[in-house]
């Protein structure tokens, strides 16, 4: 067999060669099928190593046949035509494929451990640390790989390396206009490692900005996607975290306080209040048990101002609380203190200096008596 190979490739040689290049893609093949199945079935209980091995499966698929086809394509004879050209497409692709591998692999770690801490559950604070991190990073490192894969396929063309050069010999404004180009893009990668090993904010914190409310979504290399109360995506760049100031409700908690503020009238007792309040917060499933306060806050020359303070497990919850807290509060005011509520007032009259009295919050809107009309008469 080895002769009659030997003889094939002195006198056909393409052929004999392609001969080879077809069996050698066979057997990568083979070996990528029943090694990367027995690899998986040993790493069942490894969940990191298990979630690569199946992140690379396709990735692996791809380089296997081409690494053996570059080793078969270097064996060839040089005297092969167009062999050089073989030779140079088979490694842009086998460049290719790695960075592709590489690539999964990454992905596949931060899949794996991802997957070992869920996130539904009552306190996920750790686990959404950790996912940020996970994501952030792999996208990081994702970013740096494919440059490198793209730099390492483009040396490979001799024309590619001279420009290269020159540009680095004549450094001067090229060098300068590349790097304010360039700028947005590294200050982006670097606000994200920033993000991911600070951790000022996380996956699925609830974020104040710019006066809007909304749930960290998603964290990409470049920006970040906050899910507003009303449906509407916010997507702000990684940088303006890092240089300017933002709100984070749940930055070292998942738990809040939510402030609702009432206007009565001065004479409003304020123990039944407080008492429907505790019926209320004891009745709610959002709130958590820690804080059910009513308190008197100021004194206007309107009204009273009263502020109520209730605690919930989350932002959410948090504020269906303060909703249903401040529905119930007046409903209760309305059915049993109708005359406390807030209300322009006016005098019914004359003032003492002769002249009609102005509207004014000190005074009862309602009309004064008949009889009372009748002796300012």
């Amino acid at each position: 067999m080895t002769g009659l190979l030997a003889e094939l490739l002195h006198e056909d040689p393409w052929t004999a060669t392609a001969l080879l290049a077809l069996g050698a893609v066979l057997v990568a093949l083979l070996v990528h099928t029943i090694v990367g199945g027995l690899l998986r079935r040993a790493t069942r209980g490894a969940p990191i190593l298990h979630a690569m091995l199946v992140s690379v499966q396709g990735a692996a698929g791809a380089a296997l046949p081409l690494f053996a086809l570059q080793l078969v394509w270097q064996l060839a004879p040089n005297s092969l035509l167009l062999i050089a050209d073989v030779r140079h497409l088979n490694g842009i692709l086998l460049i290719a494929a790695l960075t592709w591998l590489a690539m999964a692999a990454v992905q596949g770690i931060a899949t794996g451990v991802i997957s070992r801490h869920p996130v539904d559950v009552e306190d996920n604070i750790q686990a959404r640390r950790i996912h940020t991190q996970a994501r952030v990073l792999a996208r990081t490192v994702m970013t740096i790989v494919l440059i490198a894969g793209i730099s390492m396929a483009l040396m490979t063309f001799p024309g590619a390396r001279q420009v290269g050069t020159s540009l680095l010999a004549s450094a001067g404004v090229l060098g300068i206009i590349a790097g304010m180009a360039a700028r947005p893009v590294f200050s982006n990668l670097i606000s994200g490692l920033q993000l991911a090993l600070a951790q000022p904010l996380r996956l699925d914190d609830v974020l104040i900005v710019n006066g809007e409310w909304g749930r960290v979504e998603e964290i990409t290399g470049t920006y970040v996607v906050l899910a507003l109360w009303d449906e509407r995506r916010l997507i702000v760049p990684l940088q303006w975290f890092i240089e300017n100031p933002f709100q984070n409700w749940t930055r070292s908690s998942s738990r809040l306080h939510q402030s609702v503020f009432l206007f009565v009238d001065y004479a409003m007792p304020l123990e039944p209040l407080r008492a429907e309040l505790k019926r209320v917060v004891q009745e709610a499933p959002e709130w958590d048990g820690r804080t059910a306060q009513l308190v008197a806050v100021d004194a206007t020359e309107h009204a009273l101002k009263l502020r109520v303070l209730v605690s919930a497990r989350a932002a959410g919850p948090g504020f269906d609380l303060g909703c249903k807290v401040r529905e119930a509060l007046f409903a209760m005011m309305a059915r049993d203190y109708p005359q406390f509520l807030p209300r322009a007032r006016m005098s019914v009259g004359r003032s003492a200096f002769g002249e009609d009295a102005a509207p004014d919050a000190g005074f009862d809107a309602r009309p004064a008596p008949l009889s009372a009309q009748r002796r300012s008469r």
